[in-house]
């Protein structure tokens, strides 16, 4: 595709984002009759000492339950301002399920025309042991996933960033989340330790997963490319705490046990031996967070980073020292990676102060510190609105565009190949994902958003031997997300 008409996407994907205020001014109607969350409604309550935002509202950071790491990962069928739709058994327990399903066709560009479909069923349990044990502050967390279905990018454009972010870690049922948590000093300091993985407590947002590719959702793909950042569904053994030292600013850090044996296919997340750990991954933050409950606009900015201390691949060399994509041998085994970030999301425009809808801006920035990487940077930046025409409060309205730079030694050895082909091109440094997409609560239990997406010069890193560069590919997809105690009269929905 011609640069003139690249030029054309990328401008019209940032005009659609940046009038996104002005068409929504004229189509939020706050007088719906569905009424505002309890957790809007309420007053912040008077304190004696500064608190920690509480789990209730945009702007937590952070998932702290079975039910929570679901609805960071857009994987319920309810806003991410809403609590998602959990049933409550009464005496500290309580209950979720739900299904997404994510389909998508590439029309037009990659290696070749298709289809797939991929798809998750969850269930999560909570357990409150202070209602059941009389141990106040603790709480145990337990989740099981089932995957399936097949990738897009993998078997029809030949990009290695999914456009469905349901696919991966195993097509296969996993116990994914077995912890327990504690809250002391008045829940100033939240620890959780236990079967974990660190993308549903570090570098989300809820904001992210109102979008299907994989680029934006669960996590800013860089940290995945860069280091072995552990992700859902593939739960080790970790840790994490957060320290909140005002009601506003919190200092997170963690360690996660990185083991490539529970990446297998068929793991079903049971054995829960450290055979086969290459070593840890730590990551941390310091942030500024604040909820409906104490800011008007909501707001999430975060500094951090990771170190990567466990094995990774040489992305250019072999055992032997020479290059692996011409050897085919195995390649040599490096320690220690590590890279910095920083990110925020921002409401700019609310409405109805009573009111969850409004306009929030999003962006991170991230880069490599140390290490043989194969990405040097990524930038991304989006807006979500939610609350779109009269009498449709809760559907969404998002755009996110970013940026993965890849490095000189990823580059290498597409170059590489290439010439022992007898082709001698240039390869694009860059590739460019972008996603618009509309979401529609379509009851209070079913989600369905209908998403375009266009990615610019997908990465043949994954295919360095393909004769030319992978054209342009636009994608239309739909994501479908049903809570199913809600489907069925069990717990509560938008607008109930």
């Amino acid at each position: 595709m011609g640069k003139g008409l690249r030029a054309a996407v990328i401008g019209l994907g940032l005009a659609t984002m940046a009038a996104a205020p002005d068409a929504r001014a004229q189509g939020l109607d706050a007088g719906t009759g569905l009424g505002v969350p309890e957790t809007v409604q309420r007053p912040a309550p008077r304190r004696t000492r500064a608190r920690p935002p509480q789990p209730d509202g945009q702007g937590f950071a952070g998932a702290d339950s079975a039910a929570g790491a679901a609805d960071t990962l857009g994987q319920t069928a309810t806003p991410p301002t809403l609590a998602a739709g959990t049933f409550d058994l009464g005496n500290g327990l309580s209950l979720i399920a739900n299904y997404t399903g994510q389909a998508a066709a590439n029309p037009i560009g990659g290696i070749r025309q298709g289809g797939a479909y991929a798809g998750q069923v969850f269930f999560g349990i909570d357990a409150d042991l202070n209602r059941l044990a009389g141990i106040a502050g603790g709480a145990v967390h337990v989740a099981v996933t089932n995957r399936h279905g097949n990738s897009l990018s993998e078997r029809y454009i030949g990009n290695n960033t999914s456009v469905q972010e349901i696919f991966g870690g195993g097509q296969t049922t996993r116990l994914t989340l077995l912890s327990y948590e504690q809250k002391l000093f008045d829940d100033r300091l939240i620890v959780e330790f236990g079967r974990l993985v660190a993308n549903i407590a570090f570098l989300n947002s809820p904001i992210y997963c109102n979008f299907q590719s994989n680029s934006a959702c669960g996590n800013p793909t860089f940290v995945f490319k860069t280091s072995n950042f552990t992700f859902w569904p593939v739960s080790s053994w970790g840790a994490h705490a957060k320290a909140w030292l005002t009601d506003r600013v919190f200092f997170h850090a963690g360690v996660y046990e990185v083991n490539p044996r529970h990446q297998q296919p068929g793991d079903n997340g049971l054995d829960f031996s450290t055979r086969g750990a290459t070593g840890a991954i730590l990551p941390f933050e310091l942030g500024y967070s604040t909820t409906f409950a104490n800011d008007p606009l909501p707001r999430n900015y975060g500094i951090g980073g990771w170190y990567d201390a466990s094995d990774y691949a040489d992305p250019v060399r072999d055992v032997t020292g020479q290059r692996s994509v011409l050897t085919s041998l195995a390649p040599a085994t490096r320690f220690g990676r590590s890279g910095v970030y920083a990110r925020f999301d921002q409401m700019v425009w609310r409405p109805d102060p009573a009111g969850i809808q409004g306009l929030t801006l999003f962006g991170v920035a991230m880069a490599g510190t140390s290490g043989r990487l194969v990405e040097d940077y990524f930038l991304e930046i989006g807006a979500l609105q939610t609350g779109t025409f009269a009498g449709r409060p809760f559907d969404t309205l998002g755009f996110v565009i970013n940026t993965q730079k890849f490095s000189p030694l990823a580059l290498s050895n597409i170059v590489l190949a290439q010439n022992s082909l007898g082709i001698d091109r240039t390869i694009p440094r860059q590739q460019i994902m972008m996603e618009l997409n509309y979401g529609i609560q379509v009851a209070p239990s079913v989600r369905l958003t209908p998403n375009l997406q266009y990615i610019i010069n997908p990465d043949q890193t994954r295919f360095p031997f393909y004769r030319k560069n992978i054209p342009d590919a636009f994608v239309i997809g739909a994501k479908l997300s049903v809570d199913l105690f809600t489907l069925a009269g069990l717990a509560r929905g938008p607008g109930q």
